[in-house]
C-alpha cells in the first residue's frame, strides 16, 4: 500500500510539474527583459542596471536592460501593459506612472491600476532646494522667501517639464510660501544648470546628483533637502522641515512592475530578491552615489504605499495647473 501511494503522489506530482513552473518554480526560464523609461547613463538607468546585475548573478538568466524614454514614463508603461504576462518582462516604472500622470494627463494608452502589477517599490530619491550663488543672495529657506517676495515680478523656476516632481515640488514650494513664480521647462537639468548660472533661473527643487557637482563648485547654493533625514552627501544642507518648511517631504520614488496577469508567484518572488539584492552596506554605497536610497517592499505593501501617494500628488497637479491634452 505504501509502495503503491509512493508511486500515485509521484504521478500526481509529475503531472502538477508544469502548473507550478508557470507560477514561478522555475522563474526566471530565460532571458528577462527590463524596460526603463529614461535614456542611458541618468541616476535611474545606472541603479537599474546595477540591479540588473545582481538580479542576473543570482538568477543565472539574463536581464536585459532596455531604454524606452518619453511622455513622462507613458511609453514605458504602454509597451509593459502590452508585453506577456510571463514574468519574463519587468519594466521600471517611476512615481509618475502611478501617482502623477493619471491627475495629468487627458488620457493613457493604459491603466496604471488594471494593466500594471507593481512587485516591490526600488528606490527613492531626495530633491534639492537649490539657487545660484551669484544671482541670489540667500543662504537658507527663509532668507530666500523673503528676497522672492520682494523681488519685482517674482522669480522664475526650473524643472525638467511640465508635470515632473520637479515641476510639482517647485509649484507647491511657491504656493505654500506666497511666492509669485513663473515655471520654466527644460529636458533636464543638464539645461536648467546653464539656465541658472546665467540668472535667467532663480530656484529649482531637482534631483540631489544632477546637482552635486556644481554644489561642490561653489556655483550653486543648497538651502534644503526634500528627504525626512539629512543625506550624507552633504551632511550640512538642512532638510525642509528644519529649514522651517513643514510637510514637504518629496522623495520621487520607482517600483519595478510587471504586466497584469503575470502569476502572483513571479510577482513575490521578485519582490524578495530585490530585498535580498539591495541589502547591506556595499550596495546602499552604490545607490548614495547616484543620489538615491534603496527601498523594498511586498507587493501588498507597494500598493497600499501608492495608494497612499495618490492624494498630495493630485493636490500637486492641481495647484501646479499642468494639464496635458
Amino acid at each position: 500500500m505504501t509502495h503503491r501511494r509512493s508511486l500515485l503522489l509521484a504521478a500526481v506530482g509529475s503531472l502538477a510539474a508544469p502548473g507550478l513552473r508557470a507560477q514561478g518554480a522555475e522563474w526566471p526560464s530565460r532571458t528577462v527583459r527590463v524596460i526603463v523609461g529614461f535614456p542611458p547613463g541618468g541616476s535611474v538607468d545606472v541603479l537599474t542596471r546595477i540591479l540588473a546585475e545582481r538580479m542576473q548573478a543570482r538568477t543565472g538568466q539574463m536581464w536585459v536592460v532596455e531604454n524606452r524614454p518619453g511622455a513622462g514614463g507613458n511609453i514605458s508603461a504602454e509597451a509593459l501593459a502590452r508585453s506577456a504576462p510571463d514574468g519574463h518582462t519587468i519594466a521600471m516604472l517611476p512615481i509618475s506612472i502611478y501617482a502623477i500622470n493619471r491627475f495629468l494627463y487627458a488620457r493613457l494608452p493604459f491603466d496604471p491600476d488594471r494593466d500594471l502589477v507593481p512587485a516591490s517599490l526600488v528606490w527613492d530619491f531626495p530633491n534639492v532646494a537649490v539657487v545660484p550663488e551669484q544671482h541670489v543672495p540667500a543662504r537658507d529657506i527663509a532668507s530666500f522667501v523673503a528676497w522672492a517676495k520682494a523681488r519685482p515680478g517674482g522669480i522664475s523656476y526650473g524643472s525638467s517639464g511640465v508635470g515632473t516632481t520637479i515641476h510639482l515640488s517647485g509649484a507647491l514650494f511657491a504656493a505654500r510660501n506666497g511666492i509669485e513664480a513663473t515655471h520654466v521647462p527644460f529636458r533636464g537639468a543638464a539645461q536648467t544648470i546653464p539656465a541658472m548660472l546665467s540668472g535667467d533661473i532663480h530656484f529649482a527643487i531637482d534631483g540631489l546628483a544632477s546637482y552635486m557637482p556644481v554644489i561642490q563648485e561653489g556655483k550653486v547654493r543648497a538651502l534644503a533637502i526634500t528627504a525626512d533625514q539629512r543625506w550624507p552627501t552633504p551632511p550640512e544642507v538642512p532638510t525642509m522641515a528644519e529649514a522651517g518648511v513643514a510637510d514637504f517631504v518629496v522623495m520621487p520614488w520607482s517600483t519595478w512592475s510587471f504586466p497584469a496577469g503575470t502569476p502572483p508567484r513571479i510577482v513575490a518572488r521578485l519582490a524578495e530578491l530585490v530585498r535580498e539584492l539591495t541589502a547591506g552596506p556595499e550596495m546602499a554605497r552604490r545607490a548614495i552615489e547616484v543620489g538615491a536610497c534603496w527601498r523594498a517592499s511586498t507587493p501588498e505593501e507597494t500598493r497600499a504605499f501608492i495608494q497612499s501617494e495618490l492624494p498630495r500628488w493630485q493636490e500637486m497637479v492641481r495647484i501646479s495647473g499642468a494639464r496635458v491634452e
